[in-house]
């Protein structure tokens, strides 16, 4: 069985004009995956960066919460189990 090797000269007509193509290309501008992968990060730390700012902002705005007021009822059981009588009792 021969194997059939073709010449450089035997070159499909699609192949001859592409040339050198590797030596032919050029910079023109940015990648699109970069302008996106740099459009999502910048958003995103905007995003976080203005969260820690509205946190931090809130923190000194806000006051801070109330606490329930303890029922009459878990005084007087506190009060019994510390051994302080309840008043009018």
């Amino acid at each position: 069985m021969e194997f059939d090797f073709e010449s450089e000269y035997n070159v499909p007509p699609s192949f001859e004009r592409t040339g050198n193509v590797i030596k032919d290309a050029e910079v023109k501008g940015f990648n699109p995956g970069l302008i996106v992968l740099i459009l999502v990060v910048g958003l995103l730390l905007i995003f976080l960066v203005g969260n820690y700012v509205l946190y931090m902002f809130a923190q000194k705005t806000i006051p801070p919460r109330k606490k329930k007021p303890v029922s009459k009822k878990k005084m007087k059981r506190e009060r019994l189990r510390q051994g302080v009588s309840a008043p009018g009792e």
